[in-house]
């Protein structure tokens, strides 16, 4: 009744499928070309081992035919992808035959391929355990232990199967790699003697057996191994190294010397040689041919462009401390870019230095012909964009900065720079788009957002747009209450203006406590409570910033020489309006000023 149900459910299963009763003999046929093929391929790499057949001989007449076509029709399944249909019909086979490790084996790896482990462990146990001749079925069941992070049991199943397949050196990497795993490293040495009893030294067993003598810190070993590997491949040159470096940890420098030198006449040209002398000099405090090794490796192609970046990113570092270096990681910035005139990151390593060091105008060029290999490279623009506003060249600024742009739409910082370079070239229309679009793309940085918004403020006051101008201002405040130059911009603008001085004095003193003796500040402060008639108060301020260093500011002698005219002291007054005159920056007023000898607002 039982085995009818079944039948009933994979015949339901079966209609869902879209495969025709056209397939079932061409499948049929598949199945038996794919098995035959499976166990040629098996008995060529691998010792024959008797491989159970899927159907019992205990099974007979109707129960050997459920059977057998369940198994079929799960394989079937199994080979189209369908594998929720095979699943079922496996169990369907199992279930007619519980002791089918065939059966067992196909559910362990379907299960291990939906990456359930547990079913995947419970079943391959189970084919393992029934078969234990198999060698299949003792390794998927070593894989799914594995899985299950069941270390130790894995061991002992790959121990088994090493034991009855002797010749199989495939296997013994196998148990070597469990051993190492589970911290057997003596067990795992003598597994990797095993294997080279049979094929000798190679350079995968002998790398793994040094790994191991370093953790041991079996310096004996270690060396003997490089040796046994320089005996058996002598012209190859990077044992040469390994041994070297072995003896050069060990401080033994006369035989690391030795070593280095026996690789460069097996191989002259060889760039990482030469970075392990220079590594030598260096513990030997000879940092002059050190610095020779270095530069000889960094001419050679050979040496990628990533390990010289490397290398170059360390001396960056150091150089932090030790300036005196900075001309040797120069030299190397130099060759650098002339052994690898294709490679942006040549450039921009070089850019990096000569930024770090102020060097603006060579940091430019450099940065510049990266630009010129790597356009795509954002980073570069942005270090391109800081330097130009550095040095004030706000033409190359608005350029670049609009090409940028173009390429990089979604980065605020190139539509601020386009505003700001636009700004400085009094092209104040031209400056608000890109602001105004830039702000947008801004996240999660405040700070930025508020210069977006002074920035906005400073021009949409030079269209005498003073809605929008204060209303940017307060945005910006809002971001940053504390942001002085907006503090002492809006607070300027204000009394220009002569419009709530109030807030701008409010504003102003806040500037000027948040970062006292600035001249500029000072000055505002003292002209806010020159406009509010306090002069006694603005001739202190003002004469403040003129003190720390304001008496070349035409605008801070004409605004001190104001206060004065109000205060009675007209003839000290001209005398500051004449110097203002000479300074250059006063009011349009200032020849009013000087040859009337009158105040003019």
């Amino acid at each position: 009744m039982q085995a009818s149900a079944t039948t009933a459910q994979s015949d339901r299963l079966k209609r869902k499928t879209t495969y025709g009763l056209r397939l079932l003999f061409p499948c049929f046929l598949l199945v038996i070309l794919f098995s035959c093929k499976t166990k040629q391929a098996t008995t060529s790499s691998a010792p024959v081992t008797k491989t159970e057949s899927p159907v019992k001989n205990t099974l007979e007449g109707k129960q050997r035919l459920d059977f057998e076509r369940a198994f079929f029709e799960a394989n079937k399944d199994k080979m189209l992808g369908n594998y929720d249909l095979a699943e079922v019909h496996f169990i369907e086979a199992l279930k007619i035959d519980p002791n089918s490790s065939a059966t067992m084996y196909e559910l362990a790896n379907i299960y291990s391929f939906q990456n359930d482990k547990n079913k995947a462990l419970y079943y391959s146990k189970r084919a393992a355990n029934a078969d234990p001749k198999n060698i299949w079925y003792q390794l998927l069941y070593a894989q799914c232990l594995k899985e299950n992070k069941q270390p130790e049991e894995v061991v002992k199943v790959l121990e088994k199967v090493v034991r009855e397949n002797p010749s199989r050196i495939d296997f013994y990497y196998e148990l070597a790699s469990a051993y190492l795993y589970i911290n057997k490293l003596n067990d795992a040495l003598k597994t990797y003697n095993k294997i080279e009893e049979q094929i000798g030294v190679t350079e995968d067993v002998s790398m793994q057996k040094l790994k191991i003598y370093k953790t041991q810190n079996n310096f004996e070993k270690s060396v003997e191994e490089a040796q046994r590997l320089i005996k058996a491949y002598p012209k190859e040159a990077k044992y040469y190294g390994m041994l070297g470096e072995l003896y050069q940890d060990k401080g033994q420098g006369e035989k690391a010397l030795a070593a280095y030198n026996e690789l460069l006449k097996i191989d002259p040209n060889n760039a990482y040689v030469h970075l392990s002398l220079a590594d030598y000099y260096r513990s030997i405090k000879e940092n002059e041919k050190a610095f020779e090794e270095i530069k000889i490796a960094f001419k050679s192609q050979e040496l990628d462009i990533d390990t010289k970046v490397k290398i170059l990113l360390s001396y960056y570092s150091i150089t932090e401390t030790y300036t005196e270096l900075r001309p040797d990681a120069d030299e190397l910035c130099k060759i650098i870019v002339a052994v690898h005139p294709n490679e942006a990151k040549a450039f921009s390593i070089y850019g990096d230095f000569l930024n770090r060091d102020k060097k603006y105008e060579e940091a430019r060029i450099q940065y510049r012909r990266a630009i010129t290999l790597d356009k795509e490279k954002y980073a570069l623009w942005h270090e391109l964009l800081v330097i130009e506003a550095t040095l004030g060249d706000y033409a190359s600024l608005e350029k670049e900065s609009k090409e940028s742009m173009e390429l990089f739409p979604n980065q605020p910082l190139p539509y601020f720079f386009n505003g700001l370079s636009n700004y400085q070239l009094k092209k104040y229309k031209e400056a608000i788009p890109p602001l105004l679009e830039g702000k947008e793309f801004v996240f999660d940085n405040p700070g930025l957002l508020a210069q977006f918004y002074s920035s906005l403020g400073d021009i949409y006051n030079q269209l005498r747009k003073h809605s929008a101008s204060d209303s940017a201002y307060n945005k910006a405040l809002e971001i940053d209450p504390n942001d002085v130059n907006v503090l002492n911009n809006y607070a300027y603008y204000l009394s220009l203006r002569n419009t709530n001085l109030e807030k701008a004095e409010a504003m102003s003193k806040k500037s000027n406590e948040l970062q006292p003796n600035n001249n500029s500040y000072q000055d505002t402060y003292g002209w806010i409570l020159y406009q509010m008639k306090k002069y006694e108060e603005a001739k202190i301020w003002i004469g403040k910033a003129l003190d720390n260093g304001g008496r070349g500011n035409g605008t801070l002698l004409e605004h001190y020489g104001d206060v004065l005219y109000k205060l009675g002291e007209k003839e000290e007054a001209l005398k500051y309006w004449i110097d203002a005159k000479k300074a250059g920056g006063a009011s349009d007023q200032i020849d009013k000023k000087v040859s009337d000898k009158k105040l003019y607002e």
